[in-house]
C-alpha cells in the first residue's frame, strides 16, 4: 500500500452531558485517532475506543497509546500490507488489545478504499444505503427530556441503562412515558448466578432483548438464562472474536449479539462475525462507544453488511458532543443515518479541531 507515514492524537472531547451506567459517569471522552498517509498523500483515519479506565474491557487509552507506537506500528511500516484482511495475521502474534488493533485496521481499511476509490461500504460487500438507529438512555439522562428527543429524531429503538434490582421500576417508568417505544437493557456484565430468577421474572415485560446481563466470557449463564426465557439475550463483552461468537451460537447461549469493530479486533473480524450469525439466521446489531463521528463512520459500514436488521447504537455526532472531529456531522433523520458513499469512510475530518483537542500527538514512518 505504499505507506509513508502516521500520526497519533490523544484526544479529549468534552461530553454535553455526563454518561452514566453502573460503572461510573464519563464527563469527557478521552481516545486515539490514527492517520495514516500514503506515498500520494491519501489519508486513512481509524480510532482507537479504549476508555480511560478499563471498566469495559481490559483495555485503556494509555496502554493502546504505548503498543501502537512501540509494536503495531512498527509491523505495520516493517510489512508489505497489500489488502487490509490482511492485518489480523500480522498482528496475531500480539496477545488481545483488540481496540488497539482494530484502530491500525480502521485506519488501513480507510486508506485502501480511498485508494480504489470506492466507499468502504462497497469494498466490504455493503448492500444497504441507511442504517437504522437507535438511542442509548444513560442513568444520568433525563426520561422526559430523552425520550421526546427519540420521538423527534425518530429511533426505532432505546436502549436503557439499568440500576441493578431497580430494573423492573426504571422500566416501567419508560413505558408510562411511553408504553410503545421498543425497549431493551443492557445488563452491563453486572448480574450473578443468583439473579437468574430476577432476570427471568423480566420476560413478562416483553423487552427487545436484554444485553450481556452476565460477565464478559461467562457463555453458561447467559445460556441458561436464554433457556429460560422468551426474550432474545444479547452477547456483548462476552463476544471478542470469531471463536467466542462460533461457541455461543453452539451453546445457543444468545439469540443475536451486538458487533463492535473495536471490540473484535477490527473490521475484518466483525465481517467474519457478521457472515457467521447471517448463515446461522441470528440477526445482529451495531454496537457504539460512545466514539467520535470517525469511529461512526466506520460502524455505518459495517452496518451496510445486509445481516444488521436490528437498530443499532448509531446517534449522530451530536448526540454526546457539542462539536465532533467531523467538518460535517452525521446526522439522524426519519430513524436512519445515511451510510456515506465517498471514498473511504465518506466524511471529511475537521484536522484542525482534532489538533486543537488532543494533548499529545506523535509522529512517525
Amino acid at each position: 500500500m505504499q505507506l509513508r507515514s502516521y500520526q497519533l492524537f490523544h484526544y479529549t472531547l468534552p461530553l454535553k452531558q455526563p454518561f452514566t451506567t453502573h460503572a461510573g459517569a464519563l464527563h469527557e471522552r478521552e481516545g486515539i485517532i490514527l492517520e495514516l498517509q500514503d506515498s500520494e498523500g491519501r489519508i486513512g483515519y481509524g480510532e482507537g475506543v479504549a476508555f480511560a479506565v478499563p471498566f469495559y474491557t481490559s483495555e485503556t487509552v494509555v496502554s493502546s497509546w504505548i503498543l501502537l507506537q512501540r509494536s503495531l506500528l512498527p509491523l505495520l511500516f516493517e510489512s508489505k500490507v497489500t489488502h487490509p484482511a490482511e492485518i489480523p495475521g500480522l498482528f496475531a502474534g500480539i496477545v488481545g488489545n483488540q481496540m488497539a488493533k482494530a484502530a491500525v485496521e480502521g485506519a488501513v481499511w480507510d486508506l485502501y478504499a480511498k485508494q480504489q476509490n470506492k466507499s468502504l461500504a462497497s469494498c466490504i460487500g455493503g448492500t444497504q444505503t441507511k442504517a437504522k438507529a437507535g438511542a442509548v438512555i444513560s442513568l444520568s439522562d433525563n426520561l422526559e427530556q430523552t425520550i421526546e428527543m427519540i420521538h423527534q429524531q425518530g429511533f426505532e429503538r432505546a436502549k436503557l441503562k439499568v440500576e441493578k434490582y431497580k430494573e423492573r421500576q426504571e422500566i416501567e417508568r419508560v413505558k408510562q412515558i411511553d408504553a410503545n417505544l421498543p425497549l431493551m437493557i443492557d445488563g452491563n456484565g453486572m448480574y450473578k448466578q443468583a439473579d437468574l430468577p430476577l432476570l427471568a421474572d423480566l420476560d413478562s415485560l416483553e423487552l427487545l432483548m436484554i444485553e450481556q446481563p452476565f460477565m464478559s466470557g461467562d457463555m453458561v449463564l447467559h445460556q441458561q438464562l436464554q433457556k429460560q426465557v422468551k426474550t432474545p439475550i444479547c452477547l456483548d463483552e462476552t463476544v471478542e472474536s470469531w471463536e467466542d461468537a462460533w461457541q455461543a451460537l453452539e451453546l445457543e447461549a444468545c439469540r443475536t449479539i451486538n458487533i463492535k469493530i473495536g471490540r473484535v479486533g477490527g473490521m475484518t473480524a466483525a465481517i467474519r462475525i457478521h457472515d457467521l450469525c447471517q448463515q446461522a439466521g441470528l440477526p445482529v446489531w451495531c454496537g457504539g462507544m460512545v466514539e467520535s463521528g470517525i469511529s461512526k463512520a466506520h460502524n455505518l459500514a459495517l452496518a451496510s453488511l445486509p445481516g444488521f436488521t436490528i437498530p443499532g447504537d448509531l446517534s449522530g455526532s451530536d448526540r454526546h458532543f457539542a462539536r465532533d472531529l467531523l467538518q460535517q456531522p452525521l446526522r439522524v433523520e426519519g430513524g436512519s443515518i445515511a451510510i456515506p458513499d465517498g471514498p473511504g469512510i465518506g466524511v471529511e475530518v475537521d484536522a484542525e479541531y482534532l489538533a486543537y483537542v488532543s494533548r499529545d500527538v506523535v509522529q512517525g514512518g
